[in-house]
């Protein structure tokens, strides 16, 4: 191990990350020599022009550097302008964004075809109610025919998400009517994810669209084409396949590990590859060997995004989110980490021979220099799982290093959806999103919040989404969750009906009436789709407007980091939400292009960009945003409240 970190240059493990058990793995990286994110990230000085892209790179007369104090005293070597320079970086970085998600979805669409046409063996449907479902909602007709042949009309509509060149794709029928028609109007109804990553790459290269106002259609239609396509694809055809989440208790943190056990992590994105390890672990004949090695048996861990996915469908642990994935290398307890695609460190590599640990690649589309390839099939996914399992086990039985595991963990509640939620809210013949607007009307609820993303290294982990949705309850504002701020979430024990005490007195009521938390857990980033349904389905039930902009709600990324993010970010926006980033913003103040997402999409009637770094400032924005759509809709005086008897009890449960 390399012995290269020096005191002097270090910052207390308390300024990197809130987390308690990575704070400790932390430490002891630092004694062992091994250099993490957390200390990697705050040596890192970002280039001060790149951050607020004022930089060109897209073509080799340059690279051109502008100076974001005075944007407009020069321009590029062609002519190109801040305001180009600005909406073509932001475009590229929504084309990475979009094409990872839509890549993720088409994958997914292939294995449910390979469901469907016998192809595949080892995995089913499982939920054939939500097949049909889904269905419907696209126009295919259920009723007499055998699910298989739904579920192939089904697949060759869907395809239509990645292959068209004209038309829509098919999930723009589920947006509100009124959404529909106003970005039919505006030109930016998405046609095929492929046809619109490649059009705005076209469009982005050197001599092409020179007109930012343009160039943000096409963005938006490119955004769209991941929230309205491969992201709420991936999720749809997850649930059909693995089943539909419903609310679950799992443990999280660190102390999931365990010192006696052969201990397997998964992370990444794809489920395929956690269900196929699931059905692995659990096979007799390798927890007997496990046995035979002096293991008390097999732990299957999760971590980041698909971990979310596991832990909501099945309880499985939970080690932690993206900021901890190398910290929990640390432990000396993980004989492998198995890893698919996305937010996958090539850190790692580097942490794992440290530590002796299999760091093991499993997808085609992400190898990394140094780690044991391994690749999953889902044709025959025992292929992959059986030698992860053979190597997992060897390395528990020749184990060198010394363990230390955190002895950290919380329980929360995880697994809501969109159907969940309105089962919730309405029984199984009443299921609505009414009792939730009347709450909203009412003013018991305030209105409702997204919190979702990453974590990021510049920022001390966990602190802004926690400080932040604490803040939010605490005005009566229903928080829903997904990806990494999850787990931060639930690591603070905020995800637990026990905590509808911190919300105000109007949401704690409704909470403790329903048995709810008052942050409700949607699974892993690419499940951001369910609060689109959700939204749409708020607009549906009536009383908040007719589109989702009317709606008293807001979103928040507090420690974004990913091209992903800016496509979330951007297809949130112009569903009609206003989204505020942390962290900071790749543009700069002042510019046109920023005034156009920072303002003048909303004067269209769409939502708008936010930006702030303080999670008490972040709330606040969101929370006069909310008070400005109540005002909008008439419903600003119902906030006024009287003591709440049994009469009113009822009416929140009814």
């Amino acid at each position: 191990m390399a012995k290269d970190i020096k005191e002097k240059t270090l910052v207390s493990v308390k300024e990197r990350t809130m987390c308690e058990a990575t704070q400790q793995m932390l430490e002891k990286a630092r004694r062992d020599g091994v250099k993490l994110d957390l200390d990697r990230g705050i040596e890192m000085k970002p280039c001060p022009i790149g951050v607020e892209s004022a930089c060109c790179k897209n073509c080799y007369m340059g690279p051109c550097r502008l100076n974001p104090r005075d944007p407009y005293k020069k321009v590029g070597v062609c002519g190109a302008t801040m305001d180009t320079i600005a909406a073509r970086n932001f475009g590229r970085n929504v084309a990475a964004g979009s094409a990872s998600h839509n890549d993720h979805g088409r994958h997914i669409l292939g294995l449910f075809r390979g469901i469907i046409e016998g192809k595949v063996k080892d995995f089913n449907i499982e939920d054939t109610i939500k097949l049909e479902r889904v269905a419907k909602s696209i126009g295919i007709e259920v009723e007499g025919k055998d699910i298989y042949d739904v579920g192939k009309e089904l697949c060759d509509e869907l395809e239509k998400t990645f292959s068209n060149v004209e038309g829509e794709m098919p999930f723009v029928k589920r947006a509100p009517k009124s959404l529909q028609e106003q970005w039919r109007k505006d030109g930016i109804t998405p046609r095929g994810a492929m046809v619109e990553v490649m059009e705005l790459m076209s469009r982005t290269h050197i001599g092409c669209d020179q007109d930012y106002n343009n160039l943000i259609k096409q963005i938006s239609r490119t955004a769209l084409a991941d929230g309205w396509g491969g992201s709420m694809v991936a999720t749809e055809l997850s649930d059909i396949m693995f089943g539909t989440p419903s609310p679950t208790l799992a443990d999280v943190n660190m102390g999931v590990l365990k010192e006696d056990h052969v201990n397997i992590i998964v992370h990444g994105h794809e489920p395929a590859m956690f269900e196929g390890m699931l059905a692995a672990v659990n096979d007799a004949f390798f927890i007997d060997e496990a046995k035979a090695k002096g293991a008390a048996g097999i732990n299957l861990v999760g971590m980041c995004c698909s971990g979310a996915e596991m832990m909501s469908r099945h309880g499985v642990p939970h080690a932690g989110n993206f900021g901890s994935t190398e910290a929990v290398v640390v432990t000396g307890a993980v004989d492998a980490m198995v890893v698919d695609i996305q937010c996958i460190k090539q850190g790692l590599a580097e942490v794992a021979k440290c530590y002796d640990t299999y760091l093991i690649t499993t997808n085609s589309r992400c190898h990394i220099e140094g780690a044991t390839h391994i690749e999953f099939e889902e044709i025959d996914p025992r292929k992959c799982t059986d030698q992860i399992l053979i190597k997992a086990i060897a390395r528990f039985g020749s184990r060198k290093m010394p363990i230390e595991i955190p002895s950290q963990i919380q329980t929360g509640v995880h697994g809501f959806t969109h159907e969940y939620i309105e089962y919730m809210l309405g029984g199984t013949f009443r299921g609505s999103y009414s009792p939730l607007n009347d709450n909203i009307i009412n003013g018991r609820i305030r209105g409702v919040a997204g919190v979702v993303g990453c974590t990021n290294p510049k920022v001390k982990q966990d602190w802004v989404h926690v400080e932040l949705v604490k803040e939010l309850i605490k005005n009566d504002v229903l928080v829903l969750q997904t990806g990494c701020s999850q787990i931060s979430l639930a690591k603070a024990g905020l995800l637990v009906p026990e905590a509808a005490p911190l919300a105000g007195p109007g949401l704690s009521e409704v909470c403790e009436t329903v048995g709810m938390p008052p942050v409700l857990g949607l699974g892993s980033c690419v499940d951001n789709t369910r609060i689109l349904i959700a939204a749409s389905a708020m607009v549906k039930a009536g009383g908040l407007g007719n589109t989702i902009a009317d709606l008293p709600a807001a979103g928040c990324a507090p420690e974004w980091m990913s091209e992903k993010a800016l496509a979330i970010g951007q297809y949130f926006v112009m569903s009609g939400v206003y989204t505020i980033f942390g962290i900071g913003f790749p543009s700069i103040k002042g510019t046109k292009f920023h005034d156009l997402l920072f303002d003048g999409l909303e004067k269209q009637g769409y939502g708008k960009w936010g930006t702030a770094s303080d999670p008490i400032d972040i709330a606040h924005m969101m929370i006069a945003h909310i008070d400005k759509k109540r005002i909008e809709l008439g419903i600003d005086k119902v906030r006024e409240r009287t003591l709440v008897d049994m009469s009113d009890r009822r009416e929140i449960a009814s």
